[in-house]
């Protein structure tokens, strides 16, 4: 009876030991693939509790989840034949267990085959378009369209390339230099353009100026000249009509303010000959 019980308990054991060892479980962040001598045997993707052959089947569990590949920053030449420093990521999963299995055994290798799919995509992509364009808006369309070719790529590793996103694009340090003189230069040249219109303009603004002040002038002087010779019209009506009333008054006044002219000018030489001094010499 004893030894009944141990062989009982014996064979218990071993079958707990056995059942143990035929089970895995598959988290719901996971998916597995049971390999028999190398050979898939199954795949499982739904979480739980599953079976397997202990001793000879193997399981291989992958993510489900979305992964982040950090690609090394590479050199690429632009349109323009401007050399860039990009650093890129990629985010992938395994969406189909047996074909990744198959084609790329472990997530290392299947890292090293995203590198080269999508750098020689980046490059192959970047390539088409001038370096301004690749540091401006337009880059999101560039990236989508590396993210659309390298899943295409991909798509027979039983691997899906979610996005790719570039972390920053760098000019190499040999060329920073390079570019800031040339970016300085462009300044410099559109300040001069600029300062160049406003000194156009400023002449423009001067010499309509300088015309109307001219216009302005001659229309005065005009006006000047129109004024004076009403005037000296009217002073000659004044004297012609004054000669009329008084001619010998007249005569005396004229030669009185003539007299104040002459003397007021330095040396003055007199003669009782002279006409215009006769009234001087007719004083008693």
């Amino acid at each position: 009876m004893k030894a009944k019980i141990i062989t009982i308990s014996v064979i218990l054991l071993i079958a707990i030991v056995f059942l143990t060892l035929s089970m895995f479980v598959v988290d719901q962040t996971q998916q597995a693939v049971v390999l028999r001598f190398g050979q898939i045997v199954n795949t499982y993707s739904t979480p739980g509790i599953h079976f397997r052959t202990p001793f000879v089947d193997n399981v291989v569990k992958f993510e489900k989840r979305i992964l982040l590949y950090d690609i090394e920053p590479e050199k690429i030449i632009t349109l323009d034949k401007k050399t860039l420093i990009v650093d890129t990521y990629a985010l992938w999963k395994i969406v189909d267990a047996k074909k990744f299995i198959e084609t790329m055994k472990t997530i290392g290798l299947a890292e090293s085959r995203i590198d080269d799919i999508v750098y020689s995509n980046i490059r192959n992509v970047f390539a088409k378009h001038s370096f301004d364009e690749i540091i401006s808006d337009k880059r999101e369309s560039f990236l989508k369209e590396v993210t659309t070719l390298s899943r295409a790529d991909l798509e027979n590793f039983g691997i899906e390339i979610v996005d790719v996103r570039v972390k920053h694009a760098d000019l190499p340090s040999e060329n920073v230099s390079a570019v800031y003189e040339r970016m300085k230069a462009e300044r410099y040249s559109i300040a001069a353009q600029i300062r160049a219109e406003g000194q156009k303009e400023a002449q423009k603004i001067r010499a309509e100026a300088d015309k109307n002040v001219t216009v302005i002038l001659a229309q005065a002087q005009s006006q000047a000249e129109k004024i004076r010779g009403d005037g000296e019209a009217s002073a000659t009506r004044i004297y012609a009509l004054a000669y009329k009333t008084n001619p010998e008054f007249f005569e005396l006044w004229r030669s009185l303010s003539a007299y104040d002219t002459i003397l007021n000018n330095g040396t003055v030489i007199f003669g009782k000959d002279l006409e215009i001094f006769k009234y001087i010499f007719e004083v008693k």
